[in-house]
């Protein structure tokens, strides 16, 4: 559901008594254009949406409406689910109740979140204890105690000629089982009290994702250490493979061994890199490229020359599970390297000279396909933005494997998309950029660009791994890319209908459907008799 940006700019220059003339003339444009934006009748993006955010003096994300679109996005989910998915909705209710209630739409989402994570987190332990051992056995042991403190207390209730010594024992049975089943409930609210502080969060990606929307993928911190870090190596040397070695050697006493057998086996490294710490050995598999050798000793001499940063981060996430903090530390030193490889400010500029050409990227830095798309999702600097985009990456069973969002762009969070999006053509064309223009049933519109990439196996009889890979941003930003050349953006007619997911889409007269949805659109849909032309 595309925000109302034009709106938006006029009552923030209202706001600052600026007249629509002075307006229009500090960012470069016509009264009449301007006018045409403010009214919601031209579309506005790229370094003229910057410019009037700049002398408007407010954030673009408060222009774009981003928290409202990831609020839309986990409305749209809550609305789906099978528990209320039945009910009357209005077509444009979910818009009304963000617009005109933001306080209570933010607590119906969070409240679906919690009913979710409880619902997934009792199907964990209906799990478990089908399937663990351990609690298998604590239970036959309440059981067996029930079962003998039941027998003793009949007993006692149903023969009432028992001597004194006998009904003493009784009761020293149930005393006795009743103390037991007092200790095996202990140690069965321990393992239960353990098990959750360790699954505190039901889905650790999702914890993630939602760190990076609210950090717009966006870490200043590690910019700064970054740009630090990438002048400490170029006293060295130039930045690559060799002078990241020697520093790797050097400063932290490392072995880096690239080539021959993995230590331990290919048994216990079935990848294409591992650090082994307790050893103090970095191994790359000879088939590996050399953007991925650059791009892993660069994490790794982040990770070990700025971990008091990366910490630092991960305590300002405050992330629910040891199983989050893993994969938030992951990410965080992934995004450091990136940020080595390509610094901040020469990258935004080359990408905005090469108009955001991948190919031409990956050439000039000596990259891979997937490095350059994810730094291009990072270039979200106040002031010093890029073309923001969202990242998907899919295996060729269509599963998604990573993914960083964009509010504005319900992506899903786990299965499968849309089959009609560009990520799934891509596979039909190796190695060959698809584009492609799509439009929502809401309106909104986007510039997908999918191309297919290959990991190159370790060993000579591993199959390689392909994957597709797909930037999306929105089609105000589209002729800002190289990719929208030779597209008529303004033809709504040649624009690809899609939707989210199969499961959440509205569109019940699309023939590539895979399964029934879950709105209103198709259950509650009225009977007709067709209509004869």
């Amino acid at each position: 559901m595309r925000a109302p940006i034009g709106f938006r700019i006029s009552n923030r220059r209202k706001s600052l008594k600026i007249s629509q003339a002075a307006l229009a003339r500090l960012v470069g444009i016509s009264p009449s254009y301007l006018n045409l934006i403010e009214n919601n009748k031209r579309d506005v993006g790229g370094t003229l949406l910057q410019r009037v955010a700049h002398h408007l003096q407010i954030d673009i994300g408060d222009l774009t409406g981003q928290a409202e679109q990831k609020l839309l996005a986990d409305l749209e989910e809550t609305y789906a689910d099978p528990m209320v998915e039945s009910l009357p909705f209005q077509p444009d209710e979910r818009r009304q109740l963000v617009a005109q209630y933001p306080a209570s739409a933010t607590a119906l989402a969070r409240l679906h979140r919690a009913y979710s994570d409880a619902i997934a987190s009792a199907d964990a332990y209906a799990d478990r204890l089908r399937s663990d051992p351990l609690l298998m056995q604590l239970l036959h042991q309440v059981l067996s105690g029930i079962t003998a403190v039941r027998s003793s207390a009949e007993i006692l209730e149903e023969v009432p000629d028992l001597d004194e010594a006998e009904r003493q024992r009784f009761l020293a049975a149930i005393g006795r089982e009743t103390r037991n089943l007092s200790d095996v409930a202990r140690n069965m609210i321990g393992y239960f009290d353990n098990a959750s502080a360790e699954r505190r969060s039901i889905s650790p990606a999702r914890e993630i994702d939602d760190l990076l929307i609210e950090r717009r993928n966006h870490f200043p911190e590690l910019e700064e250490v970054a740009a630090s870090l990438r002048r400490e190596i170029e006293i060295e040397g130039s930045f690559g493979m060799r002078t990241l070695t020697d520093l790797l050697e050097r400063r932290f006493g490392l072995h880096i061994v690239v080539g021959g057998a993995p230590p331990g086996g290919e048994a216990n490294f079935p990848g294409q890199y591992r650090f082994l710490p307790e050893i103090g050995t970095m191994w790359l598999a000879g088939a590996t490229t050399l953007a991925t050798r650059q791009f892993q000793l660069a994490r790794l001499y982040g990770e070990l020359a700025a971990d008091e940063t990366i910490e630092e981060e991960l305590q300002k996430a405050a992330l629910g599970s040891v199983a989050a903090r893993r994969l938030a530390r992951r990410a965080l030193g992934s995004y450091l390297a990136g940020a080595m490889v390509f610094p901040y400010s020469e990258f935004l500029e080359l990408a905005e000279d090469a108009a955001y050409d991948i190919d031409q990227l990956r050439q000039n830095y000596n990259a891979s396909y997937e490095q350059v798309a994810h730094r291009l999702v990072t270039l979200r600097r106040k002031g010093e933005g890029g073309i923001p985009f969202g990242f998907l990456r899919s295996d060729p069973a269509g599963r998604l494997t990573k993914h960083f969002p964009l509010p504005s762009l319900l992506l899903p969070y786990s299965g499968h998309a849309c089959p009609l999006w560009a990520i799934y053509g891509a596979f039909r064309t190796p190695d060959m950029p698809l584009r492609q223009v799509v439009r929502f049933s809401d309106g909104s519109r986007y510039l997908f660009v999918a191309r297919t990439v290959q990991r190159r196996a370790a060993a000579f009889h591993q199959p390689p791994v392909t994957a597709s890979i797909m930037l999306a941003c929105d089609v105000m930003h589209a002729d800002g890319t190289v990719y929208a050349q030779g597209l008529d953006l303004g033809n709504h007619d040649a624009d690809v209908p899609v939707g989210p997911t199969c499961r959440l889409c509205t569109r019940s007269d699309c023939a590539s459907r895979q399964e029934e949805a879950l709105g209103p659109s198709l259950s509650e849909k009225p009977l007709r008799a067709p209509l004869v032309p």
